[in-house]
C-alpha cells in the first residue's frame, strides 16, 4: 500500500497464480463495487491467458478455471449483506483491492473466516492493497502500518485450546518510483507532485498521517490532549453517550472547571453488549461520583417492536438515567459548530481538553473526515461514535460568551468580599 502508481493492483492479480497448478487452490479477489471490479477483470484477461494458455474465463460465475482445477473468483462486497454471499465458502487465498475504502474492519474480518486449506501443500494467504486518504485509512494504518517498520513482518498472538498461536502480518510500501513502467517518463510523477499538499503527501509519498478535509483541523494532540489528573471535587460532572450494539457504543464523562471549560476525563468504548449490561457498566464506573445528568442519543427512545421498553427505558430501569439528545433540525450541524468553538483557543487555553486515557476519542477525532455531500457535517460512514457522544455533551452545555464571562467573574477571588473580616466569610 501507499502511493499511487506502485503496481499494487497488478501484484494483487498475479499473486494467486502461484498455486494455480494445484487442484485444491481456490482464490477470491474482492473490490467494493461491481464497476471497480470490472477493471480488475479486464486486466486479468490480459494476464491470465498468457500465464496459463488453457485457462477459461466464465462470465456468469465471474471466475477463472485453470487446467489443474484451480479457480480464481472475482467478487464485490459493498456492505455486510454482500459479504454474506461468501459465508460457508472455503478459500486458500483472499485478496481485497483498496481495503481503506471500507470504514471498518468488519468485512475484512468476516472474509478472513473463510480462509482455510485442506491441502498441506497450499498455504493460506490474505492480501490487501490500499492508499491513505480513504474513509478506512485509520483502522488499516493501526492494523498494518503502525505495529512495525515497513517490510518487516510482525506476529499477532492468538489464544487457542492448543496454546498460543500466531498469524503474521506485514506492510509493504509501494510508491510510483518502484514502478519502472510508469517511471519511463516524468508525466505521472509531475502530475502527482503538482497536487495540493495533502493529496501530494498521500498519493506521491504514501503518507498515512496526511488527511484531507479533516472535520476538525484545529484539533491538536499537543494542545487538546493532556495527562490525567484528579478532578477537583467542586467541578460539575455529567456524561454523554452514543448507543450501538453491532457498532460501538461510547460514553464520555465531562467535568466543567471554574472557567466553564470542558474536560473529558473518562470513556467507555464497547461493542456487542445489551442495554441492561451497558447501563450497569456505566454505573459501575461512576461509583463514588456525583454525575448531575446524562445525555443519550434520542433515537434510543424509539420503540423496537410493539411491546417491551425502548433501549433508553431499559437503561433507566437499571438505574442509569438519561435525557434525550437534541434532535431538532440542523442539530448535527449546530453540534459540530459547538465542538469547533470548544476546540478554539481563547485566553491561551482551549475550551475543551481530553485525557490521553480516552484513546478512542483521540484516535478517531484526528482522522474524522467531513461529508463529501455536506461539508458542514462529518462523514457518518466513518467511525464517528465517540464524536457523536462528544457532540451530545457539548450541545448540552453550549458556549455563551457573556455567560462564560459572568461564570469566570463569579469565581475570581478578587471579587469576593467577606461579610466578617475576622472569620473570612
Amino acid at each position: 500500500g501507499g502511493a499511487r502508481g506502485g503496481g499494487k493492483s497488478y501484484a494483487m492479480l498475479v499473486d494467486p497464480l502461484r498455486y494455480c497448478s494445484y487442484a485444491n487452490h481456490r482464490a477470491l479477489l474482492v473490490r467494493r463495487t461491481m464497476p471497480e471490479l470490472r477493471d480488475l477483470i479486464q486486466k486479468s484477461q490480459l494476464l491470465y491467458s498468457k500465464a496459463f494458455p488453457n485457462a477459461k474465463w466464465r462470465e456468469q460465475e465471474k471466475e477463472w478455471r485453470f487446467p489443474s482445477g484451480a479457480k480464481i473468483e472475482f467478487g464485490y462486497a459493498e456492505n455486510m449483506t454482500d459479504a454474506l454471499r461468501y459465508q460457508g465458502q472455503s478459500y486458500t487465498w483472499i485478496g481485497i483491492d483498496e481495503l481503506p475504502q471500507y470504514p471498518s474492519p468488519d468485512i475484512y474480518n468476516f472474509l478472513r473466516s473463510s480462509l482455510r486449506s485442506v491441502d498441506k501443500d497450499i498455504p493460506v494467504y490474505m492480501r490487501a492493497t490500499g492508499n491513505p486518504g480513504n474513509v478506512g485509512s485509520q483502522w488499516v494504518r493501526e492494523m498494518f502500518v503502525e505495529p512495525s517498520e515497513p517490510n518487516t513482518a510482525f506476529d499477532v498472538g492468538i489464544d487457542t485450546p492448543a496454546g498460543k498461536k500466531y498469524i503474521t502480518r506485514r506492510f509493504i510500501p509501494a510508491k510510483l518510483q518502484d514502478n519502472p513502467y510508469l517511471m519511463q517518463t516524468d508525466d505521472y510523477y509531475i502530475m502527482l507532485a503538482s497536487l495540493p499538499e495533502v493529496q501530494r503527501k498521500q498519493f506521491l509519498d504514501g503518507d498515512w498521517d496526511a488527511y484531507e478535509d479533516s472535520a476538525f483541523p484545529e484539533f491538536s494532540k499537543a494542545t487538546h490532549v493532556v495527562e490525567p489528573f484528579e478532578i477537583p471535587r467542586g467541578w460539575y460532572k455529567f456524561r454523554a453517550a452514543d448507543w450501538g450494539y453491532s457498532s460501538p457504543a461510547c460514553v464520555l464523562w465531562f467535568a466543567v472547571d471554574y472557567n466553564n471549560n470542558l474536560w473529558i476525563y473518562r470513556e467507555l468504548y464497547t461493542k456487542k453488549v445489551t442495554a441492561d449490561y451497558f447501563a450497569r457498566q456505566v454505573i459501575s464506573l461512576e461509583q463514588g461520583e456525583h454525575i448531575h445528568y446524562g445525555v443519550l442519543d434520542s433515537s434510543t427512545w424509539a420503540r423496537r417492536g410493539d411491546v417491551g421498553p425502548s433501549i433508553a427505558e431499559t437503561m433507566i430501569q437499571n438505574g442509569c438515567r438519561w435525557r434525550p439528545s437534541d434532535r431538532s433540525p440542523k442539530s448535527r450541524i449546530n453540534g459540530k459548530l459547538e465542538v469547533h468553538k470548544r476546540f478554539r483557543v481563547n485566553d491561551e487555553e482551549p475550551g475543551l481538553r481530553i485525557f490521553k486515557t480516552c484513546k478512542n476519542l483521540v484516535r478517531t477525532l484526528s482522522t474524522l473526515p467531513t461529508d463529501n455531500k455536506n461539508p458542514e457535517d462529518v462523514d457518518t460512514n466513518a467511525e464517528d461514535h465517540a464524536y457523536d457522544a462528544l457532540r451530545y455533551g457539548c450541545m448540552s452545555r453550549p458556549t455563551h460568551p457573556k455567560y462564560a464571562e459572568r461564570f469566570r467573574t463569579f469565581f475570581t477571588q478578587n471579587d469576593f468580599h467577606a461579610a466578617d473580616n475576622k472569620f473570612g466569610y
